[in-house]
């Protein structure tokens, strides 16, 4: 908790003392980045300590964190993150990368990266006593809210669109929390909490609204390095490492941007990976902005099936643009037949993903097509969220199974078509 010494407007570069603010930065709205005490981290703290930590969770990185431990450990609570890592060779042998690889998120206590946001919120929550923590969600992060609150007796208030998946919203009633469905999409639903938290004092979790989601969601970046540092000791790593991120508010691409950007100013990663963000076509805004080369986020009318991407004002826009700016990657859209056919080629490898997590293998595809990757480069592909999240989807990516009578006659006769 030390490490934790305040805030940076992302926009004006305006300090802020931890406690002065809790949200965005009151002068221009710009979303704030969470400062760490290098030098003290630096004076304690070494990567050797975490590569050997035996804690199989995101709670190994407690050091370079900005909340303290709330103990739990025999719950899902202190099982978010610290996700596999699976090497595909297969699927990137057919686009010509012999170093492909799929972290999987879905291994997480509520099967989507929101996991790690949600962790690091309630335990903020907990520091500073906030009675309720209230969030807007299209379904994961609420579903990860829902989670991580009832594991710990927090109580959660969830405000989604009456559209969401039936699966997504079972999830938030199952956990205990309030869910309040919307008569709108997520850009209301995220508006309407906002106001509610200033009305009754609630705390809120919102993606791209409250500096500590970010904070969770580095974490990913955390074990990206974590992994690699692994997977290669006493060899030469490959010179370039390229990260694909589904991106919809745009706070998952930036929080994984802001873990690496830690790990540099501590000296622990000598060179930041690419990052390549990957949007649905019809919910494209920041990318966008980033082919136009500014930092204007203009809104969309969203339209896509990957529901937990469809977004028509990112909340984190102008951190996510330079996410792929900074680190030499870009943008890449994808429509939502690629989607499902990237739904149904991770299936093939024994991954089941959602709309959502599908986009960035989606975007992969697209980027090798176009001879946007070297073939000594490294790739790495964020599955953000199961499959079981939107079966109704993952139903469009194959063919329906055969209905045979049954016995031998009948299905001699189908294996003959």
């Amino acid at each position: 908790m030390g490490s934790f010494i305040g805030y940076r407007c992302s926009i004006c570069q305006h300090e802020y003392l931890p406690g002065k603010v809790q949200y965005n930065c009151p002068h221009d709205g710009g979303n704030l980045d969470v400062i760490l005490d290098y030098p003290t981290i630096q004076k304690y703290v070494g990567p050797h300590q975490i590569l050997e930590s035996k804690e199989p969770s995101l709670w190994r990185y407690l050091p370079i964190l900005p909340v303290s431990e709330v103990g739990y450990y025999d719950t899902p609570f202190h099982r978010a993150g610290y996700t596999p890592v699976f090497s595909t060779p297969g699927l990137g042998k057919e686009y010509g990368i012999a170093d492909l690889w799929i972290k999987d998120e879905s291994r997480n206590p509520t099967a989507s990266f929101k996991d790690r946001a949600s962790a690091v919120v309630v335990a903020r929550a907990r520091e500073i006593k906030a009675d309720v923590v209230v969030t807007a969600s299209t379904g994961n992060a609420g579903a990860a809210l829902a989670g991580m609150a009832a594991a710990i007796g927090q109580k959660a208030v969830i405000f989604a669109p009456r559209t969401a998946p039936p699966a997504k919203i079972a999830q938030l009633l199952v956990f205990g929390a309030q869910v309040i469905l919307v008569d709108g999409n997520y850009d209301s639903a995220f508006d309407l909490t906002i106001q509610a938290s200033q009305e009754f004092g609630w705390y809120c979790r919102n993606t791209g609204y409250n500096p500590f989601t970010a904070e969770g969601k580095k974490t990913a970046a955390f074990e990206i390095w974590e992994w690699w540092e692994t997977i290669h000791q006493g060899t030469v790593k490959p010179k370039k490492l390229a990260v694909f991120v589904s991106v919809g508010d745009g706070n998952i691409i930036s929080g994984i941007h802001k873990g690496f950007k830690d790990l540099y100013a501590l000296g622990w990663l000598d060179r930041i990976p690419r990052i390549i963000g990957v949007q649905a076509e019809g919910s494209a805004a920041i990318a966008n902005a980033f082919r136009q080369g500014t930092e204007e986020i203009i809104p969309v009318s969203a339209n896509t099936l990957a529901d937990s991407i469809s977004v028509d004002l990112p909340r984190d826009g102008v951190r996510a643009v330079r996410a792929a700016r900074e680190t030499n990657g870009t943008y890449i859209t994808v429509k939502d037949n690629e989607i499902l056919g990237a739904i149904a080629a991770l299936g093939k490898a024994g991954i089941f993903a959602e709309p959502a997590g599908a986009t960035s293998y989606a975007g992969f595809v697209k980027a090798a097509q176009a001879g946007l990757l070297n073939s000594d480069e490294a790739v790495l592909v964020l599955n953000t969220g199961s499959g079981l999240k939107d079966v109704k989807a993952a139903m469009q990516a194959v063919h329906e199974a055969p209905i045979i009578e049954p016995n031998m006659r009948a299905l001699k006769q189908y294996m003959k078509k």
